[in-house]
């Protein structure tokens, strides 16, 4: 019997396109650039920007790097977040915090596209100080790669469950 490897399936969000504009001498130049979220909707995700003359090369630049550019991220059985985190990446800070199943995503666009593209569906956040998309995309991958189970914090500490919830008996 023969067993086909089914691709990973991809889930892949543009969160914003921008035009540039260039003056030269003999008037201006546009050129785009686009922000792109991809991931597997199971706890690998990653972010990508791609400049270009036409939009749809933009995008397809950006998505092609999302996807070379993925990283595994720890969320639990129930499709939220481990524990509450505040991540900050340059002006921007983003905090999560875990909800209980059937809030979903209470966060902005681009907090959404991430949660989303890496699979969680329950958590509630809050972008402070800079609004800046792409700023506020990296500092929402940075929370995302800092949060842990209580398994790998305990196996990272060399301890048991136990003992890391303080049940010593």
């Amino acid at each position: 019997m023969i067993i086909k490897e089914q691709p990973e399936q991809s889930i892949e969000k543009v969160v914003k396109i921008n035009r540039v504009t260039k003056v030269v001498r003999g008037g201006r130049r546009f050129s785009f650039n686009a922000l792109a979220v991809a991931g597997n909707g199971n706890g690998k995700v990653g972010i990508g920007f791609g400049k270009a003359k036409e939009v749809p090369e933009a995008i397809r630049k950006a998505i092609e790097q999302a996807k070379k550019n993925m990283v595994q991220v720890s969320i639990t059985p129930r499709k939220t977040i481990p524990h509450e985190i505040m991540a900050e990446f340059k002006a921007t800070k983003v905090w999560m915090k875990p909800a209980t199943p059937g809030t979903g995503i209470i966060a902005g666009e681009s907090v959404k596209a991430v949660l989303e593209a890496a699979g969680i569906h329950d958590v509630l956040t809050k972008v402070i100080g800079s609004k800046n998309y792409l700023n506020v995309v990296k500092a929402t991958l940075l929370a995302l790669q800092q949060l842990e189970t209580p398994i790998e914090s305990a196996k990272k500490r060399g301890i048991t469950l136990h003992q890391l919830f303080g049940n010593n008996d």
